[in-house]
C-alpha cells in the first residue's frame, strides 16, 4: 500500500512537469498537491473551487498564488518523500532468486510461534521461496505422523523431508545462495550458533516472566495455533499457568537472575555486532540477521518485545529487516 501510494505521487507529479504550457503547469500541480497534501478537505474546499477557476482562466488570485506556493511546497514533500522511500525499499529488497533455482513443491510443518519455525520463514520469505504451511498440532502431532521426527519444524522440498532449523537452512543455503568469502563466512557461523546456544534461550523468561505476559504468550498461541475450541481454552489458561513456572527453572538452567536485563543485553550485544553496518551481511542481510530476526519476530509485538525496542538500540536493525524480508512467500490454502 505504501509502495502504492509513492509511485501514484510520482506518477502525478511526473504528469506536472510534462504539462504543455505554464497554465496547465500550475493548474495539475494545485491539483496533484491539494490532493496529497490534504489541503482540498474541510473548510478550504471552497478557495479550491474558486481558485481552480481563476486558474482556469488564466487568472491568479491572491487565493490562488497562495495555494500554489503552499502545493509547491507540498509537491516538493510529495516527491522527496516518495524518492527516499523508494530508494529506502530498493535498497532493502528481497533476495530474487534465479527461477530454476526455486524449488517447485515447499511445504513447512510448524507451530506458529515457534522461533525456530519463524527462522525458516524469515529464510524462505527473504529469499521469496513459495510455501505452504501445515500447522501442527502440539497434541496430537497427527500432521507428522508420517514422519520419524516428531518435532518442528519440518520443511518438505519436493518430497524430501529437512528437519532441524539449522540444518534445513544449511541445505537450502546450499542449493539456491552463491558461495561467500570464508571470513564473511565464519563471523556468519559465529552469530548463527549465538542464535541458537544463547538468543533462543532469552524468550521464553521474558514472555512468560508474569501471568500478565504468561496470558498474553498463550493468547496468541492459542489464536494463532492448530485447537480445537475446547483444546485453545486449555491452551491458554493451563499453558499459560504452566510455562510461567517451567520459566523460572528455564531461568536457572541459563543463570538468568533478571530475564529483562538479559533480553536487552542480547539485544545490545547483537548491535554491537553489528559494528555500525546495516546488516551483519553488510548492505544485505545475511543467515546470521535472518536467524536473529526469525527467533525475535515471534515475540516483537508482544510486551517483552516491545520493551526490548524501547530499551535498546535494537529497533532501526529490525526495521530494516522488515523492509528486507518483506512480504511472506506463504501460498495462501
Amino acid at each position: 500500500m505504501r509502495r502504492a501510494s509513492t509511485l501514484a505521487a510520482s506518477t502525478a507529479l511526473s504528469r506536472v512537469l510534462l504539462a504543455s504550457s505554464e497554465q496547465q503547469r500550475y493548474t495539475r500541480l494545485f491539483q496533484v498537491t491539494s490532493f496529497y497534501g490534504g489541503i482540498n478537505a474541510g473548510s478550504p474546499r471552497r478557495s479550491f473551487s474558486t481558485s481552480m477557476r481563476s486558474i482556469s482562466r488564466g487568472v491568479y488570485s491572491d487565493t490562488a498564488k497562495f495555494f500554489l506556493s503552499l502545493g509547491g511546497l507540498a509537491a516538493a514533500s510529495v516527491a522527496a518523500g516518495a524518492s527516499s522511500l523508494l530508494v529506502e525499499e530498493e535498497a532493502y529488497a528481497k533476495e530474487l532468486l534465479k527461477p530454476d533455482l526455486v524449488p517447485k513443491d515447499v511445504v513447512l510443518y510448524q507451530f506458529e510461534a515457534c522461533p525456530f519455525c519463524n527462522k525458516v520463514k524469515a529464510f524462505l520469505d527473504y529469499y521469496d521461496v513459495p510455501y505452504k504451511v501445515v500447522e501442527v498440532n502440539p497434541f496430537s502431532k497427527k500432521e507428522i505422523k508420517w514422519s520419524e521426527y516428531k518435532k518442528v519444524p519440518i520443511l518438505m522440498v519436493d518430497g524430501e523431508p529437512l528437519v532441524d532449523s539449522s540444518a534445513i537452512i544449511d541445505q537450502m543455503g546450499n542449493k539456491i545462495i552463491r558461495a561467500k568469502s570464508s571470513s564473511a563466512d565464519d563471523e556468519e557461523k559465529k552469530w548463527r550458533r549465538w542464535v541458537d546456544d544463547h538468543l533462543v534461550h532469552m524468550l521464553s523468561p521474558n514472555i512468560y516472566r508474569n501471568t500478565s505476559e504468561a496470558l498474553e504468550s498463550f493468547d496468541y498461541i492459542a489464536s494463532n495455533g492448530n485447537f480445537s475450541f475446547s483444546e485453545k481454552y486449555t491452551v491458554k489458561y493451563a499453558g499459560a499457568a504452566a510455562m510461567y513456572f517451567v520459566s523460572k527453572k528455564l531461568k536457572k538452567k541459563y543463570n538468568i537472575t533478571d530475564e529483562r536485563a538479559a533480553l536487552y543485553e542480547s539485544a545490545e550485544t547483537w548491535v554491537n555486532a553489528l559494528d555500525g553496518r546495516d546488516f551483519l551481511g553488510g548492505l544485505k542481510p545475511n543467515l546470521a540477521d535472518l536467524a536473529v530476526f526469525g527467533v525475535l519476530r515471534p515475540i516483537r509485538y508482544l510486551k517483552a518485545g516491545k520493551d526490548m525496542v524501547e530499551h535498546t538500540r535494537i529497533g532501526d536493525w529490525y526495521s530494516r529487516m522488515e523492509i528486507a524480508v518483506g512480504e511472506s512467500s506463504r501460498i495462501k490454502t
